[in-house]
């Protein structure tokens, strides 16, 4: 941490990831909402359901998917709206200003569930993955506190959030498996064993993507822990480091073996396990079933078994990491980052860590927070703006 006061220099915007104007319209309780922005980053206060999480929520939509709270995009609606929910932002980026634009389907409210509207300068583009090529996005929010604990789904979508910043086809790759694991599974119901070629077909498909999967949570846990490791050496930390790990059948077998080789060993297990996949209704073995091990290294303890305290400060180290080894490997240009009620569960010394870890990240960090003393280091340093009933106040 240095020890002076956190400070603003002069033309830091250059060479910046950040929102420059976001603008809501009919999004859940913003019936009309536009910030103006510099490249600082942004505190928002306000008591709680004034609506400052759903303008987290509206920046994590300009990345793939459906946001922080994955949410139902016909639920994004304002209740007196009477429109589909719309929001538009001018982010700087790497490859100079872009304006995004995304929003509800208004056809029906089918289509507004499973899909949005998303436009890059004006050009609709084909589906929210595109987005991966323009900006990063990563997010802390008070519902992953009980990541650790909670089931392992909930970690491989961690771990697969945190590979889309390196390798923006890792979604495509994810729903492709998804598909061919459903079709598979229908087959096995039927219990139709005249057409081996639908399965030979689908279960190639589940082998080849399935490892592909494997590959790029596990290229990115490495490159995590390097990052971990590089930033205790360079510059210690006041949140605890963290080690990761992957508990899965091709990412064990990825480590020792040609993902060529894996994949015929993946494919081959898959036509012998049909009578067992049959029984279970569902396939056994695959990236589907992979677990995130994380442990707390200065303790050296399964994170699932420390303190909620410990387990938050060990989020926030993770995210920081993340977000140091996203800058390195993006030119410098760091993530835009959500963190929603950061400061109500960190101590006064480890809200200043985090504040001062930001501010040499160069990052632009959108934090929420109904105390807005609790961000009085940042005073200097930040934009501030109350959010009340879904208007910025001041």
């Amino acid at each position: 941490m240095p020890d002076g006061p956190l400070t603003n220099s002069p033309g830091a915007g250059a060479g910046r990831l950040w929102i420059a104007r976001l603008a809501l319209q009919d999004y859940r309780n913003h019936p009309m909402t536009a910030l103006s922005l510099d490249h600082r980053s942004v505190v928002l206060t306000g008591s709680n359901g004034a609506g400052k999480t759903n303008l987290l929520e509206a920046i994590s939509l300009l990345a793939p998917g459906r946001g922080l709270r994955n949410a139902a995009y016909a639920d994004l609606d304002h209740s007196q709206g009477g429109r589909p929910w719309a929001l538009s932002a001018r982010v700087e980026t790497r490859f100079g200003e872009i304006t995004i634009a995304t929003g509800g389907r208004p056809q029906s409210p089918a289509a507004q569930k499973t899909s949005r509207v998303v436009k890059v300068d004006g050009v609709q583009v084909a589906g929210s993955g595109a987005l991966a090529d323009y900006l990063d996005v990563s997010w802390l929010t008070p519902a992953m506190d009980g990541l650790f604990v909670g089931p392992a789904s909930e970690r491989r979508r961690f771990i697969d959030r945190l590979c889309l910043c390196f390798d923006p086809g890792h979604r495509k790759r994810n729903a492709h498996y998804e598909r061919a694991m459903r079709q598979r599974n229908r087959l096995l119901e039927m219990n139709d064993e005249s057409s081996p070629a639908l399965f030979e077909g689908l279960e190639t498909q589940m082998a080849e993507v399935g490892v592909a999967i494997a590959a790029a949570r596990l290229t990115t846990v490495q490159n995590l822990n390097g990052a971990i490791l590089r930033g205790r050496e360079a510059r210690g930390s006041t949140f605890p480091w963290a080690v990761l790990g992957l508990d899965g059948t091709l990412e064990a077998m990825l480590e020792d073996m040609a993902a060529v080789d894996v994949e015929d060993v993946y494919r081959q297990r898959l036509a012998e396990t049909r009578e067992r996949d049959r029984a279970a209704r569902r396939a056994l073995e695959g990236p589907h079933r992979s677990d995130l091990t994380v442990r707390h290294g200065p303790k050296d303890l399964s994170a699932r078994t420390c303190s909620t305290g410990e387990q938050k400060a060990l989020l926030v180290g993770l995210v920081l990491a993340h977000a140091r080894l996203v800058k390195q490997m993006n030119e410098g240009y760091a993530p835009i980052v959500l963190l929603d009620e950061i400061a109500a569960h960190l101590d006064a010394r480890r809200r200043e860590a985090l504040f001062s870890d930001i501010q040499q990240l160069e990052v632009q960090a959108w934090m929420t927070g109904t105390d807005q003393s609790m961000f009085a280091p940042l005073r200097e340093c930040a934009q501030f703006f109350e959010i009340e009933d879904g208007q910025v106040v001041i």
